[in-house]
């Protein structure tokens, strides 16, 4: 039976130790003056924390409180409910509440699937929940084995921005697909490549990374095609000083019709700043970069797969899970 041990245990997603405020931090609270304001603001988010669990159980029951009940932009998809998946299927749903209580998942229809399959249980991430206990019921239930650990770092795409709910961003349907243990540090309406989060992820273990960032240098803090790129190739090396020989995904910007032909104050378009990854992933491949793979993003998905014209929905999440998640899942295989 699970406990309250599983916050060692069970419980994933978080990349450091939190406290009561900020239990399941998506940055590093220790340094989190260093970081702009909103990027630490959804860091506060516990986007990708989940429970990966084994068992025979027929249901189970967790004991949790909500900070807030305010969803923001996302609405819905920013998890109303604790979600339980095995083999790629959806078990159950148990709506949270903002005054917190008990969530209790039916597991029963798991027993149809691989017995030995991981049951994953989404949190109501946009409800900022604390865990406290679960309890399995009509059976027992044990943490599950750990995969490979990836640090995934992009912008509010890598969140899982507009998909219907938690378990449908590509970064969680690529890490039940191929059995990867994900840290989602997706900063929604951030993540510019600031050199604090790369000093951040470089202290993290990790047997492979993901960077898939550009629109916000595009708009919000606007870059030029030099800035963009300098300030890639600088995030890069400093992942490696700590990471030399992990294989890093790097995908560039997916399309964002809006974007792909307007300059922004400094003159570059989203298709120029796509036009600089490319090219300097090619450039660091030819020189010699060991374990450094590039997606290009530009053909993954088309316009029409964006419903709110920057974000993909449920199928296009599906489209990248494929795709980024995938190449993720064999850099990790070459590597071993």
């Amino acid at each position: 039976m699970v406990s309250s041990m599983l916050h060692e245990d069970a419980l994933r997603g978080a990349g450091w130790k939190g406290d009561a405020q900020v239990p399941y931090p998506r940055a590093d609270p220790a340094d989190a003056s260093r970081l702009p304001g909103d990027t630490w603001a959804t860091a506060l988010l516990p986007v990708g924390v989940r429970l990966e669990l084994v068992g025979d159980a027929t249901s189970v029951e967790i004991d949790y409180v909500c900070a807030t009940d305010d969803l923001g932009y996302r609405g819905p998809g920013a998890g109303t409910a604790f979600t339980a998946f095995r083999g790629g299927k959806q078990l159950s749903t148990a709506e949270a509440s903002i005054d917190g209580g008990t969530a209790t998942l039916d597991l029963s229809g798991a027993t149809a699937l691989d017995a030995a399959g991981v049951i994953t249980i989404y949190v109501p991430e946009g409800m900022r929940p604390t865990i406290f206990k679960v309890r399995a019921i009509g059976g027992s239930l044990d943490a599950a084995p750990k995969g490979p650990r990836w640090i995934a770092y992009g912008d509010s795409i890598t969140e899982g921005w507009i998909a219907s709910g938690p378990a449908f961003g590509w970064t969680a349907i690529a890490a039940r697909q191929y059995g990867l243990d994900v840290v989602n540090l997706g900063y929604a309406g951030s993540c510019r490549g600031e050199i604090a989060s790369a000093e951040q992820i470089a202290a993290l273990p990790a047997d492979v990374i993901s960077l898939a960032y550009g629109t916000n240098c595009w708009t919000r803090t606007p870059h030029s095609r030099t800035l963009f790129r300098t300030g890639l190739h600088a995030f890069l090396e400093i992942v490696r000083q700590k990471h030399p020989a992990t294989p890093i995904v790097v995908a560039s910007p997916i399309i964002r019709p809006d974007a792909e032909a307007t300059p922004n104050r400094l003159g570059a378009t989203l298709a120029d700043l796509r036009a600089e990854v490319e090219d300097l992933i090619s450039v660091l491949h030819d020189a010699g970069a060991v374990n450094l793979h590039l997606v290009r993003g530009l053909p993954l998905l088309a316009g029409h797969q964006l419903p709110d014209g920057v974000h993909p929905g449920d199928d296009g999440h599906h489209i990248l899970a494929e795709a980024i998640g995938g190449a993720v899942a064999r850099a990790v295989s070459v590597k071993a």
